[in-house]
């Protein structure tokens, strides 16, 4: 990729854009270009043209117009979080929209329990809102929600925050108002007498189920409505340890099965010695301020942050297997028999409790700072992921653990590490998340996540070309063990099969979809493997 090459859309097509959004928001500067041209994993082949950053539905409506006229590619972004080439660009001639402009909360009704968001707005930036009122969406966010956005996590989905209970973040959707490539608005779900206060999303076929998980194939996400709940005022957390991964994975299937815990996260020993590594979660002082402020008394919050100052970093055995649970209700009572119950499967499992500090960390700081964007002395980072049944997802770890013990010489000699995270969808979906860390050094948008003062105590990497073609080729040979068994994805972007896994006919519809969407084939082509301009033409 060349950092220099010149923009290939003109200066014309620039200062047509200009005159909508302002000359500020319409960017042309190399290491912009370059930036908006990079996901977490690699870096892509081509520079974007331009980056143009919208503030409204009639900008957003009128950057697409003058976009497709021009014939030039869209590549919807919101804060960057894709590691599977979801928005890099396919061509020279592509436009980046830079959508974190759209961050305006637009309404929130307590009376039909909704709130409507721009497509830029952060989950942190909901949370914050709804917080005082009592509030919350069913699904309230992914571990990134400080940077990521909404209008991101319903196109790539998200898991995490409630997704043990209420499913991943579009099944919190009510409704959308979409923009396809020629500019024109699609409205879903039933939207009252105006059209203008959308309460319920199945008013007939489910269009909005089209855009969630469409990586921004479709259509560009401007406003999204989102159901709300009561927040539960009673929480309890508790962690467990089990000796094996089959034990584990049994527990959280079970679990799930039982439906008593509203998140539930589990790591392997490989991931539990890369964070043993890094500096301690335990004795930093925003963390243990933020346990304090979270309990419902002073007392109660300075007891558990001794108690998480003390464990410091020993707080389960390195060869053994960490689950994380919490549980949350209306009553007390409630979250008591919850809790009980999630107590009762852990030891049926062959669990032992163990301190929760981890469990109170999560919940006390849901959003925390992104460094984590690499490992914990700067090397590279990568995961990918399944969505297993409840009944695979034992096989597959198994599998993805004989994978390894066969490239084991080649993965030590070049330094190549590997983790697992786990956690639950709903009470019928396991996931399954492998990473990666290697000694390869961080590139801009790493940087741009992370905490300038964290990545000044890191020590930069050069290209490690050789260790990088391996964990290309670990994550290539996992997918394959993820198709076997059938496994969803989220964030497919252009990494993940999809239209492989569909019928012949299903796929005739979703060409027909993108076609009436996006006619020259432009808005983020290749994404889910849907037809791309040339294919088009």
């Amino acid at each position: 990729m060349a950092d220099s090459a010149p923009p290939i859309l003109g200066s014309d097509l620039a200062s047509d854009f200009a005159a909508l959004v302002g000359e500020s928001n319409v960017r042309t500067d190399g290491a912009t270009r370059k930036l908006f041209s990079q996901d977490i994993w690699v870096p892509a082949d081509e520079l974007v043209d331009m980056v143009v950053s919208p503030r409204s539905l009639d900008e957003l409506q009128a950057v697409l117009a003058v976009a497709y006229k021009a014939g030039a590619f869209i590549a919807p972004r919101g804060s960057g979080m894709s590691y599977t080439g979801g928005y890099v660009p396919v061509g020279s001639r592509t436009v980046s929209l830079d959508m974190t402009r759209m961050n305006r909360i637009l309404a929130i009704s307590r009376d039909d329990m909704t709130i409507t968001v721009e497509a830029g707005v952060t989950w942190k930036q909901l949370n914050d809102a709804l917080a005082p009122l009592g509030l919350r969406t069913p699904f309230w966010g992914p571990m990134s929600g400080l940077k990521s956005t909404i209008g991101g996590g319903i196109s790539q989905l998200n898991a995490m925050f409630g997704a043990a209970q209420h499913g991943t973040s579009s099944e919190s959707v009510i409704a959308m108002t979409v923009v396809s490539a020629e500019g024109t608005v699609i409205r879903t779900g039933a939207r009252g007498i105006d059209g203008a206060e959308p309460f319920y999303r199945h008013f007939g076929p489910d269009l909005a189920g089209l855009f969630c998980g469409d990586c921004g194939a479709l259509g560009v996400k401007a406003e999204i409505t989102l159901r709300l709940m009561t927040a539960p005022k009673h929480e309890q957390q508790a962690s467990f340890s089990f000796r094996s991964g089959a034990d584990l994975l049994r527990a959280m299937a079970e679990l799930s099965r039982a439906g008593v815990a509203c998140e539930l996260c589990a790591f392997d020993p490989g991931l539990t010695k890369i964070r043993l590594s890094r500096a301690s979660l335990t004795s930093d002082v925003k963390t243990l301020g933020s346990v304090i402020s979270k309990e419902k008394t002073l007392l109660k919050g300075l007891v558990s942050a001794s108690k998480i100052a003390m464990s410091g970093r020993n707080i389960v055995e390195a060869d053994e297997y960490p689950l994380h649970v919490i549980c949350e209700g209306r009553s007390q009572s409630g979250v008591d028999w919850d809790m009980k119950e999630a107590r009762r499967i852990a030891q049926e499992c062959d669990g032992k409790e163990i301190e929760n500090s981890i469990a109170k960390i999560i919940r006390s700081m849901p959003f925390p700072a992104l460094n984590s964007m690499v490992g914990p002395t700067g090397e590279a980072w990568v995961p990918i992921h399944g969505v297993s049944s409840l009944k695979n997802a034992p096989v597959i770890f198994d599998e993805v653990q004989a994978l390894y013990d066969a490239h084991a010489h080649e993965m030590e000699s070049m330094d190549v590490r590997t983790g697992f995270l786990f956690t639950s969808m709903s009470t019928n979906g396991l996931i399954i998340e492998p990473v990666y860390f290697w000694p390869q050094g961080w590139r801009e948008i790493h940087e741009e996540g992370m905490e300038p003062a964290h990545t000044a105590r890191l020590s930069q990497r050069p290209e490690n070309p050789e260790a990088t073609a391996l964990v290309r080729l670990l994550r290539a040979k996992v997918l394959e063990i993820f198709q076997k068994f059938g496994c969803g994805h989220f964030q497919i972007g252009r990494t993940y099969p999809y239209l492989e896994s569909r019928d012949d006919k299903s796929v005739q519809i979703l060409d027909a979809i993108k076609r009436v969407m996006d006619p020259k084939g432009t808005l983020n082509p290749g994404v889910l493997g849907l037809t791309t301009k040339e294919d088009a033409s």
